[in-house]
């Protein structure tokens, strides 16, 4: 998946991992030695104010200066890596909307892939996802004018628009000969990104789809309610962050926070000081009162999901079933730049497992495998694009790991990792890595002291 700028949203937060807001960029200043070294740094943009003069004079057309330094700007947060990318001030409003979960719209995640616009998923229960669209599509028009050659801004923009209005996509996907039409109705989409029900009355079931401002709210709703439906037969909670592309780190970390009582959650490294912070457990954790957890996730899973699985797998909290997660494992910090001026989404720090684990390229992998009967029709679009094969990513350390299986069935009655939770949860199967043994979490964490 040649992304090469970070991930715009027609629908829920970000599928990167985002710290909190700054409101000033940092500036340091040591000494003469300092101020050379930013001399010499500065010396090359003498070239390019040569290079802009001489677009600017002597271009066929006369060209746009706003435009032009606003493609500079994007072609060098591009060199950067795949995440970080400069929100124009529509953009950075849309974003804004967007982590908080209500937005008008299609309900699609989009990324930039070798010039191509690629659907990273659809949300569920949006236009986008009634109207079929799927992970991996390639959108090649709107409303029949050409997506190749646009920015990924510059699609997102059309692809929003008022609701009730409709949009013509057309769009490739692999395994199938031909382009696929399909007409979507905008609407107002209201992420819902926490859903839950019981299974068969034992078993607690909670999708999270995404971590936006609603999620950690959403999932203590979930807990309360499941629970006092039937506490005294409740065995369990499967949590399911099959294809969640992540979202914001307070919510991981909060959501994480249900389910233990004490430890850290997950580390931040960056390239300086104060980018390093630890995010601790609080003591009113758990909500879950120790009951047995396992949390579902795949090829999809990213970000703020892999930050969950992985310290909940650390802290032998939970047992993790599927597939090896994305890899995403950079936080990328908003950097407001002022009114009318947009902001900069710029990676500032890896994030750590409580182990010390760095998932980036590497993703998570899961303690029991569960591969899924994917249809023929699917198989080409079943495996994800990871971390490891973006251009520009930050490498891994050590080994790098590719995409893995992302394909969920529709049909519940098909879910091989759903069965298996739930016949781990209720005793019928028996499998060495259900229940985990907390005592062993203490060894794994310290390990990294």
């Amino acid at each position: 998946m040649m992304r090469n700028t970070s991930l715009i949203l027609l629908s829920a937060a970000a599928g990167a991992a985002l710290t909190v807001i700054t409101t000033q960029p940092r500036i340091v200043l040591d000494g003469s030695s300092a101020n050379a070294a930013a001399a010499d740094a500065y010396r090359p943009l003498a070239l390019f104010s040569d290079i802009f003069e001489r677009v600017r004079s002597d271009y066929v057309e006369k060209p746009d200066d706003g435009k032009l330094i606003e493609s500079a700007i994007n072609g060098m947060l591009a060199g950067l890596d795949p995440h970080s990318s400069y929100m124009d001030p529509k953009t950075f409003r849309d974003m804004q909307m967007d982590t908080r979960g209500e937005f008008g719209g299609l309900g699609i995640e989009v990324s930039m892939d070798d010039g191509l616009i690629k659907v990273v998923s659809p949300i569920d229960e949006t236009p986008a996802a009634k109207a079929g669209v799927m992970a991996n599509d390639i959108i090649t028009h709107i409303n029949d004018e050409p997506a190749q050659g646009l920015t990924l801004a510059q699609a997102v923009e059309k692809m929003r628009g008022p609701r009730d209005t409709t949009i013509k996509l057309k769009i490739t996907r692999k395994g199938t000969d031909k382009p696929i039409e399909v007409s979507i109705t905008r609407d107002l989409v209201r992420v819902v990104p926490v859903r839950s029900h019981l299974e068969d009355g034992d078993v607690g079931y909670i999708r999270i789809t995404q971590f936006n401002g609603q999620t950690t709210a959403g999932l203590k709703n979930a807990i309360s309610t499941l629970t006092a439906q039937n506490r005294d037969k409740l065995k369990g909670f499967i949590v399911d962050l099959r294809n969640n592309p992540g979202g914001l780190v307070e919510q991981a970390v909060s959501v994480a926070n249900a389910f233990l009582k004490r430890g850290e959650i997950v580390s931040t490294r960056g390239r300086h000081a104060d980018d390093n912070q630890r995010f601790s457990a609080r003591a009113d954790g758990d909500l879950s009162k120790g009951k047995p957890v396992i949390v579902l996730i795949n090829g999809g899973s990213a970000s703020a999901s892999e930050i969950v699985a992985g310290a909940l797998q650390d802290h032998k909290r939970a047992t993790i079933v599927g597939t090896r997660s994305f890899g995403k494992g950079s936080v990328q910090t908003v950097i407001p730049l002022g009114s009318g001026s947009g902001a900069l989404l710029l990676t500032s720090a890896r994030y750590f497992t409580p182990s010390g684990r760095s998932i980036q390229a590497k993703g998570i992998s899961p303690d029991i495998v569960v591969q899924q009967d994917v249809p023929d029709d699917q198989k080409a679009a079943a495996d994800m694009a990871s971390e490891a094969l973006l251009p520009g990513h930050l490498s891994a350390e050590g080994q790098e790991q590719t995409g893995s299986q992302s394909y969920v069935p529709p049909d519940p009655k098909n879910d091989k990792a759903l069965h298996l939770a739930l016949d781990l949860i209720r005793g019928k199967q028996v499998n060495a890595a259900f229940p985990p043994k907390p005592n062993q979490a203490a060894a794994i964490v310290g390990a990294r002291r």
